[in-house]
């Protein structure tokens, strides 16, 4: 299966993140992706490890699990839906809905934006 948009290679840069996620602008994801299989190994900000994989559809939303060990020594876990905008200047634009499946089991967005 081909996806529209291919994001490997790709680094992202949170712009905004709600309160209760741990992703701040500091930390920078570079995807990875075969097929329409995506993902990424990250740490930085208030994470000391993370991993994403995720599923790339048609149309580029990628559906996602997660995995991290913050610097509280917890391990966090989650799901996130990203919807991509093509910017103007032809950079993506990711879209975030995504919720915790440990700790509070709360939910939140983000929006992340790819940077060079």
């Amino acid at each position: 299966m081909a996806a529209s948009i291919n994001y490997n290679n790709k680094k992202f840069r949170a712009l905004h993140n709600s309160g209760n996620g741990e992703v701040d602008t500091a930390l920078v994801f570079h995807y990875r992706q075969q097929g329409n299989i995506l993902s990424c190994a990250y740490s930085g900000a208030n994470i000391v490890q993370g991993h994403l994989l995720g599923l790339v559809a048609d149309d580029g939303t990628i559906t996602m699990r997660y995995h991290q060990v913050n610097t509280r020594g917890q391990l966090m876990t989650g799901t996130c839906i990203s919807t991509p905008e093509i910017m103007e200047n032809g950079k993506i634009k990711l879209y975030e809905d995504w919720q915790w499946t440990s700790g509070d089991l709360s939910a939140g967005n983000s929006v992340l934006i790819e940077i060079d």
